[in-house]
């Protein structure tokens, strides 16, 4: 089995997110990606939209691919280290199975800042989304594979920004849209 942890905070989850993981799935022949919201991230000072909810849009989100599930693994007041969602999942794979990490280049370009993150490339092989302007460099022992065929100039931020203003933003997957606007969101 190949499976792929794919982290963030997930404010909201939109249309690159879902796109970065369907370009991984294919490209790479996943089986699963395990959409995992991070409760308490320790590079962020933290999200105002509660966990709850980031987790039901991700919920929502996954519906569209078979090969897409939201995970509680980081739900909690701790901090959310990538370390401790690896280790959660490598526990429940078989010795043959194959664990994936998606990550962007910029959270890449920082991973040696990351809380234990000798074990982190030890125990994962990560799936690098390329951006324009993003360059990185690998650690000594970390497999990396390169995903080469986003461009995709979208922000969760901007995203937000859209939504307090009242209009829709276009990379807001339509399923997505509803539960915000049904949940009173970043208003």
């Amino acid at each position: 089995m190949r499976i792929a942890i794919f982290g963030g905070t997930f404010d909201p989850i939109h249309c690159a997110h879902l796109m970065a993981a369907r370009e991984a799935a294919d490209a790479f022949e996943l089986d699963r990606v395990l959409f995992v919201p991070a409760g308490n991230p320790p590079h962020k000072s933290g999200t105002a939209t509660p966990y709850e909810h980031r987790l039901r849009m991700v919920e929502l989100a996954c519906a569209a691919d078979r090969r897409f599930g939201a995970s509680r693994l980081e739900e909690g007041a701790g901090k959310s280290y990538s370390i401790l969602t690896i280790e959660r999942v490598r526990a429940g794979l078989a010795p043959a199975d194959t664990l994936y990490f998606i990550i962007g280049a910029d959270a890449f370009a920082e991973v040696t800042s990351w809380h234990r993150w000798w074990d982190v490339v030890r125990l994962a092989e990560f799936i690098v989304v390329t951006r324009p302007g993003h360059e990185y460099t690998v650690p000594a022992g970390a497999r990396v594979r390169r995903l080469d065929t986003l461009a995709l100039p979208v922000s969760s931020s901007d995203i937000r920004s859209e939504l307090a203003a009242g209009r829709r933003p276009p990379e807001l997957p339509e399923e997505v849209f509803q539960y915000v606007r049904g949940a009173g969101l970043y208003k």
